[in-house]
């Protein structure tokens, strides 16, 4: 079989969209001083040929099974800038002294990271590195228990579903593996599904924390559709309420 031959530019916009996870076609555009509409092109060649995904303004790595056995520490080092602008636009949205559920992820660490640098929050999450990312003297900080389900120190079962069911919060913050065109918010693990919903029931506003390189996913099933958010937040502009996307 023979393979596609790429141009240069083609080339680097592969190898900059494996470094990053996730690219612009604007961003693209100024870094190689031509229009939109060339980047488009170069975009739809390489996604035809099966080597990134094209998505909403931009295009990401292919998303594959193998993508799926990535452990915590690559995660954490995919997307970087864009996991960084997701986390300082939710913690420019949360006030002093608010009570927030905060659910697993990497997005979510670096959503955490960021929160820190608020005062007096209230804070409930089963995950246990995004716990560690708050500092215990100025912020009240609850893990929920349950059974370890990964090396990320993600935590689920019966026992965190019952401990949300009697709590209240001000913002839930969720993440996912997936959104489908249709608008259906997707992720892989059941149990992890079981708590993201619990969440959303217990919380006054819930936000929906996602990268752009989510956008066109699916994965196994269903958390919620996009409508279901007060707040779709991927760090490319201001946060988009779910009714409207």
């Amino acid at each position: 079989m023979t393979l596609p031959a790429f141009s240069s530019r083609q080339q680097r916009i592969l190898n900059l969209t494996e470094r990053q996870g996730f690219v612009t076609i604007e961003n693209l555009a100024d870094e190689f001083n031509v229009s939109a509409q060339t980047i488009r092109r170069d975009i739809i060649t390489l996604s035809e040929a099966g080597r990134l995904q094209r998505f909403h303004g931009g295009a990401g790595v292919v998303d594959t099974k193998e993508n799926l056995r990535l452990n915590h520490h690559q995660k954490a080092h995919i997307s970087v800038d864009a996991k960084r602008k997701v986390a300082t636009s939710t913690a420019d949205l949360i006030p002093d002294g608010a009570s927030v559920f905060l659910d697993v992820g990497t997005t979510v660490e670096f959503t955490a990271e960021a929160l820190n640098e608020r005062e007096g929050l209230k804070i409930f999450t089963n995950s246990i590195r995004a716990a560690l990312a708050f500092d215990p003297s100025r912020h009240d900080v609850n893990v929920l228990g349950g059974r370890m389900t990964g090396r990320d120190g993600s935590l689920t079962g019966e026992e965190i579903i019952a401990a949300l069911h009697g709590l209240n919060f001000d913002y839930a913050l969720i993440a996912c593996s997936g959104i489908e065109d249709g608008g259906r918010v997707m992720d892989y693990d059941m149990s992890k599904i079981a708590v993201k919903k619990s969440a959303m029931r217990a919380a006054r506003r819930s936000l929906l924390l996602a990268t752009p390189s989510k956008f066109g996913r699916s994965a196994l099933a269903t958390i919620a559709i996009l409508s279901d958010f007060d707040e779709v937040i991927d760090g490319e502009g201001v946060p988009t309420a779910g009714e409207n996307v």
